[in-house]
């Protein structure tokens, strides 16, 4: 075994406080690509003038919304994904009592896939969806279903995905509940 993987398996065997911390490279090996390597979404070529950092912020959403949901759908998406064995082993850890929490930056959900219980979705899901007028909650399904840009069945209000849009701000509850997890993991790990 490599000295570096036993090092690893060390500190995991000795630690019961752990809180995993990651972003696009761990959901990659399932398929999704990642943001800014040479083969991900921000390097791909559209065929379009407007870059993908811009598809993706809140002015494009609201001002090309049809647009938006045609980007969103094809790029973002993937319903048959599936989580590999990166998200399956924190599930795992934290069913034995060593993750006490997933803090991540993926959209996509494959943690709690996975099984993991405690995450905190820094940019949200596009599992999640809602109304902008009555904050009904919809599905992927919704979204993936419509033609063109998806409205809600109750009110006829527009359904946005609960992701975080460039230029949107973070969700505090969630930052909130990621720092105490982070700050919980320093505290006991020194005690």
């Amino acid at each position: 075994m490599d000295d570096k993987i036993k090092e690893l398996k060390k500190i995991i065997d000795e630690s019961n406080n752990i809180v995993f911390f990651g972003g696009a490279g761990v959901s990659t090996e399932s398929g999704i690509p990642d943001f800014r390597s040479a083969n991900g979404i921000y390097n791909m070529n559209l065929g379009r003038t407007v870059s993908p950092e811009e598809m993706i912020s809140h002015s494009f959403y609201m001002r090309h919304t049809e647009d938006f949901y045609e980007f969103y759908k094809d790029k973002l998406i993937y319903e048959n994904a599936q989580p590999n064995n990166c998200h399956k082993a924190l599930a795992e850890l934290e069913r034995q009592g060593k993750v006490k929490a997933v803090v991540t930056q993926n959209i996509d959900g494959l943690h709690q896939k996975a099984g993991s219980k405690v995450v905190w979705e820094l940019h949200g899901s596009t599992l999640r969806n809602y109304c902008e007028r009555c904050h009904a909650f919809y599905g992927v399904e919704k979204v993936l279903e419509s033609k063109g840009v998806p409205y809600c069945d109750k009110c006829g209000g527009r359904i946005k995905p609960d992701v975080v849009l460039y230029e949107e701000g973070l969700d505090s509850d969630v930052i909130d509940g990621a720092v105490r997890a982070i700050r919980s993991s320093f505290t006991r790990q020194r005690d």
